[in-house]
C-alpha cells in the first residue's frame, strides 16, 4: 500500500499546526462559530446534535494494521470506545471534544492519516472497490490511479471552494462494486484491443434530494489524460454550477439542465486548452505510484485445500460463513474475507469498538499481510487470507462477534447514524435498523431470500444511499413525527437503478411489518433464482403496493 513521502508528511503536519491555532482561537473566543465553520470543515470536523464529530480519511478504503491500531487509540482515548465506518470508506468518531481534535490529528499524522477534505465543498475521499488488486474479476488494479487522483486533488487550490461537495469513484472489474454511477464522476478502467489502459468517464451522478444516475460522457479516454480531463470537468462545474441554492448546486443538476451533449461540448472545449499541459500523466509518474501497490509475498498453494474441504463438510456454521463472507482471489489458495459489522440489533451498522480494531489488526498481521479495507457497505475486508487458515481465522472472528454470515443479505444493512447523532436528520435510523435485524435474525430465511440489500437514510441527504438499495428507507418529518418512506427496486451494481416509491410513508412501528409483506410478495412471485430488484423490474411495483396497502395495513394508520 502507499506510504507517505516527504511532501505528504510536510503537508499534513502543516495542516495540523494551522488547525491547532484555529481551535485555540475558537476556544478563546477570537473566532465565532460562524467564522470557525469553514475552517473546521476543511479538517473533517462537524458539529452534530450532541458533540463534534471527526471524519478521518481512508483513501480508497485501504488501511494498514498499524493504522487500525492508531484508530483504536482515538476511539478509546478520545471518543466513547468505538468508531463508525461510512459508505465513503472513511471512519467517523462521534463524541470527540474540540480541544482534543488537534491532538487527534497530530496522532493520525504520525500514522500517515488525516482528515483533510472529508467534508466541505471540495473533492472528497477517492473511493474504489474494496477488493481492488485481488478480485478475480478485476481487469487491472485501479488503486494507482486512485492514489494519483488523491495526490492531485488534495489541497488543490482551484477546487477547494466548489459549488458543493464532489465525489469520485474508480473501478476496474466485471462487477461494479464502487457504485460509480451514483458519483459526481465515476471512472471505469479497462483495456482496449491493443491492451492499453483506457477510461470510461461517467458524470452527473448523485443521490440526495434529487437522485440521478450518472451518464457516460467519454468512453475512450487514455489513462494519461485522466487528470486533465477530470480537471476540465471540474472547471466547467466550478464555472457554471449554481451557488445560489445548495439543493441545486451538485454537478448532476448542471448536467441535467444543460443536457449531456452541451455539457460534453463545454468539457471538451476546456480540455483542449489544458490536455497537453503538465497535467498529462507519464509512464514514470504512474510507475512511481504503482510501485507502492506491488503484490505481497504470496505462497504457492493449491487451489483446493483438503483441510478446508473437510471443515466445510464437518461444520455447517463455518460452511455458511464461507459461502457468504469470502470472495474469490486472483492467487490460487487465497480468498478475501468480509468481516460483518452487522451481528444483530445490539450493534449499529458500521460500528467497531477499539478492542475489535486492535484484535482485527492482530489477525491481519497473523493471517494476512497487515492490510485491511473498508467496504462501501460499512464492513471490513481482509484481502489476502490463505484457505488453509480459514477455519482458525473464522473461529477468531466469531469470538470478536465479526463472523455473522450475512454479507449481501437483508440484515447486512447500510445505515447512516441518523437523528441519534446528526443534526440534519429528520428521523433516527439506528433504532429502525435494530428492529429490522431483530425481526429477521433467522439465517435460514435470509438464505431463502438470497442477496438483498436494505439501506436506510435519516434524511434527504441520503448518506445511507437508500435510493440504490433493493429496499430503501427514507426518514421524513411529518409535523414533528417520524415517518418512513419506502422505495423498492434500487440497485448499485452493473445494472444500477433508482428505487421507486411504493406509496405514502409509514410510522416507525409499521415499517417492519411493511418489509415482511414486501418480502412475502417477492417470494410468492419470483422466478427461479430471480433477485429482488429484477423481480421488481419485471413485475412493477403494483403487486407489492397492493400487498402493503391492503385492508390490514390501512387499518393500522398508514398516512401520507
Amino acid at each position: 500500500m502507499y506510504q507517505y513521502d516527504d511532501y505528504d508528511r510536510e503537508l499534513v503536519k502543516a495542516r495540523v499546526g494551522q488547525f491547532r491555532d484555529q481551535v485555540q482561537r475558537r476556544l478563546g473566543g477570537e473566532l465565532t462559530e460562524e467564522e470557525f465553520l469553514p475552517l473546521r470543515l476543511q479538517n473533517g470536523v462537524y458539529l452534530q446534535r450532541h458533540a463534534y464529530m471527526l471524519r478521518v480519511a481512508i483513501p480508497y478504503g485501504t488501511l494498514s494494521s498499524r493504522q487500525l491500531r492508531a484508530l483504536a487509540v482515538v476511539a478509546d482515548r478520545y471518543d466513547r470506545g468505538y468508531g463508525h465506518l461510512t459508505t465513503r470508506q472513511n471512519i467517523q468518531f462521534n463524541w470527540v471534544e474540540l480541544e482534543h481534535i488537534p491532538d487527534i490529528l497530530e496522532w493520525l499524522a504520525d500514522h500517515e492519516m488525516h482528515a483533510i477534505q472529508t467534508s466541505g465543498n471540495c473533492v472528497r475521499n477517492i473511493s474504489t472497490d474494496a477488493f481492488a488488486g485481488v478480485a478475480r474479476d478485476e481487469v487491472m488494479d485501479p488503486r494507482p490511479l486512485a492514489e494519483i487522483l488523491r495526490q492531485w486533488s488534495t489541497s488543490n487550490p482551484e477546487f477547494l471552494f466548489l459549488p458543493r461537495k464532489f465525489k469520485i469513484a474508480i473501478a476496474s472489474a466485471e462487477q461494479d462494486r464502487a457504485a460509480t454511477r451514483a458519483h459526481d464522476i465515476g471512472l471505469h478502467l479497462y483495456r482496449d484491443e491493443q491492451g492499453e489502459q483506457r477510461l470510461r468517464v461517467i458524470v452527473g451522478g448523485g443521490l440526495g434530494r434529487t437522485p440521478i444516475l450518472g451518464q457516460v460522457v467519454r468512453d475512450d479516454l487514455s489513462w494519461k489524460d485522466l487528470l486533465s480531463y477530470v480537471e476540465a470537468v471540474l472547471r466547467v462545474y466550478n464555472r457554471h454550477g449554481r451557488r445560489d441554492n445548495k439543493y441545486k448546486a451538485r454537478i448532476k443538476i448542471l448536467v441535467r439542465s444543460l443536457g449531456l451533449d452541451a455539457f460534453k461540448k463545454e468539457v471538451d472545449k476546456e480540455w483542449e486548452k489544458i490536455r497537453h499541459s503538465s497535467a498529462q500523466l507519464t509512464d514514470a509518474e504512474y510507475q512511481r505510484v504503482a510501485s507502492a501497490f506491488s503484490s505481497p509475498d504470496y505462497e504457492t498453494l493449491d487451489a483446493a485445500d483438503p483441510d478446508l474441504g473437510a471443515w466445510l463438510a464437518r461444520d455447517e456454521a463455518f460452511s455458511r460463513w464461507f459461502e457468504k463472507n469470502t470472495r474469490p482471489h486472483q492467487v490460487s489458495g487465497y480468498v478475501s474475507v468480509v468481516l460483518s459489522t452487522k451481528p444483530g440489533g445490539a450493534t449499529a451498522p458500521g460500528d467497531l469498538t477499539g478492542d475489535q480494531m486492535c484484535a482485527v489488526a492482530e489477525l491481519a498481521d497473523h493471517f494476512g499481510f497487515g492490510e485491511l479495507r473498508v467496504a462501501h457497505e460499512q464492513n471490513l475486508v481482509l484481502p489476502d487470507i490463505r484457505k488453509k487458515d480459514l477455519y482458525r481465522f473464522w473461529k477468531a472472528l466469531t469470538e470478536l462477534n465479526l463472523a455473522t454470515p450475512n454479507i449481501g443479505l437483508l440484515t447486512d444493512i447500510i445505515a447512516c447514524p441518523g437523528g441519534d447523532y446528526c443534526s440534519l436528520a429528520n428521523t433516527r435510523s439506528l433504532p429502525l435498523a435494530s428492529a429490522i435485524q431483530q425481526q429477521f435474525d433467522d439465517l435460514d430465511y435470509l438464505h431463502v431470500l438470497g442477496d438483498l440489500s436494505l439501506n436506510i437514510s435519516g434524511c434527504m441527504n441520503a448518506c445511507g444511499h437508500h435510493h440504490i438499495g433493493n429496499i430503501g428507507i427514507l426518514g421524513v418529518d411529518r409535523h414533528g413525527e417520524e415517518y418512513f418512506q419506502i422505495t423498492i427496486g434500487g440497485s448499485k451494481g452493473n445494472d444500477s437503478a433508482l428505487g421507486k416509491i411504493i406509496g405514502p410513508s409509514f410510522r416507525g412501528e409499521e415499517v417492519v411489518g411493511v418489509i415482511e409483506r414486501l418480502l412475502t410478495t417477492y417470494l410468492d412471485y419470483r422466478e427461479v433464482d430471480e433477485p429482488f430488484a429484477e423481480a421488481v423490474q419485471r413485475l412493477g411495483i403494483a403487486p407489492f403496493k397492493e400487498r402493503v396497502y391492503g385492508p390490514s395495513v390501512k387499518a393500522s394508520g398508514v398516512r401520507s
